[in-house]
């Protein structure tokens, strides 16, 4: 049972938590919409389009740093007790700072639970709502529009002619059962085209020996023939790996799809592995700045400490980074390139709250 300085405590960690998170989806959403009203300045947009499609991105972009606001938020709660002396409350009640640490951290594991069952699938659809709307106020016209039951739809646009296409993505640089039809500029139809299969290996479409529906009119052609597109295989396999866009269930449909077709899964699977540890890396943050706090002389200017901070972050940041690109290149098996950086900080974690023990 919690008692009422156990309360106060956890009351006002989030407290700082939400403020922090607010102050950065703030820094974010002004960083962002500078890019986005350039992107919709050339259409036929709304004036509101820019800030809607900002604010779809934001969530999605806050869940990255989730973790260094964390870290420094946990730095706010120690320099606001230190400062009222509320942390006397601590040897009032006989109890040490290993406490207190211990409390911060299982509201930064609670925390991290939330997040991956509440904040991530809303953060993913908005970010799949963002991809529409970002793919649908397209300069050039053309996006990907659906992949399903039904195979694959692509609308692109190429000198003034629009293709809707459909197809079988196999397991190859082809795409098969194809069918395509092409419009001018006005949406009148010119032709169909129908093929067995046509090669996406490159943006140059290698249609064979294709069937044309032309004027009331069908004629096979013994040749192939090449269209251009701006997509190949490589950019429409892509197009399906904006994962911050998938929640967990569309995350493990994609892997076994993938495996399925024998396309490589390591993105998603470390995709999977952080999102599964977001609870564990809160909790080492909040190891990580308790140590900080706890451990460096009480005169130091504040300013120092949320500098200090701020340096670990970045550090921290490019060190999961270094490590997630040598799981995907193969450096490093995968997993070990999301849990080596999650050891390595719990290790300096754990020495950290030796020494304050000690005290």
């Amino acid at each position: 049972m919690l008692r009422t300085f156990d309360k106060y405590f956890v009351g006002l960690f989030f407290k700082k938590l939400l403020i922090l998170s607010l102050i950065f989806f703030s820094l974010i959403f002004i960083l962002t919409i500078f890019e986005e009203i350039t992107f919709f300045s050339d259409t036929q947009s709304s004036f509101y389009i820019p800030f809607l499609v900002a604010a779809l991105d934001v969530p999605s972009a806050l869940l990255e740093i989730f973790p260094f606001i964390i870290l420094i938020s946990t730095q706010l709660f120690f320099l606001e007790i230190i400062k009222k002396k509320e942390n006397e409350l601590i040897k009032i009640n006989q109890l040490d700072n290993f406490y207190l640490i211990k409390i911060l951290t299982l509201s930064a594991f609670i925390f991290g639970i939330l997040i991956i069952s509440i904040y991530y699938p809303l953060s993913s659809k908005l970010k799949f709502i963002y991809f529409d709307f970002k793919n649908f106020y397209s300069k050039d016209g053309k996006y990907l529009k659906h992949h399903g039951e039904n195979g694959l739809w692509i609308k692109d646009e190429i000198d003034n002619e629009i293709y809707i296409i459909n197809g079988e993505l196999g397991k190859t640089n082809f795409l098969e059962n194809v069918f395509i039809s092409k419009f001018d500029e006005n949406f009148e139809l010119i032709e169909n085209i129908s093929s067995k299969r046509v090669d996406i290996s490159k943006n140059s479409w290698i249609i064979e020996k294709p069937y044309l529906f032309k004027n009331n009119l069908q004629i096979k052609l013994e040749n192939d023939i090449i269209i251009l597109s701006h997509f190949n295989i490589n950019k429409i396999n892509s197009t399906f790996r904006n994962l911050n866009s998938f929640n967990i269930f569309q995350l493990i449909d994609a892997k076994k799809e993938s495996e399925f077709l024998g396309y490589s899964s390591q993105d998603i699977d470390l995709h999977l592995l952080k999102i599964g540890a977001i609870p564990i890396y809160f909790s080492i943050m909040v190891v990580i700045s308790s140590m900080i706090m706890l451990n460096i002389k009480k005169n130091k200017p504040y300013i120092f400490h949320v500098l200090l901070g701020i340096t670990l972050s970045v550090v921290i940041y490019y060190i999961n980074n270094i490590f997630n690109i040598f799981g995907l290149t193969n450096k490093i098996p995968i997993y070990l390139s999301v849990f080596f950086p999650i050891i390595f900080l719990s290790v300096v974690s754990i020495i950290g709250l030796v020494r304050i023990n000690e005290e």
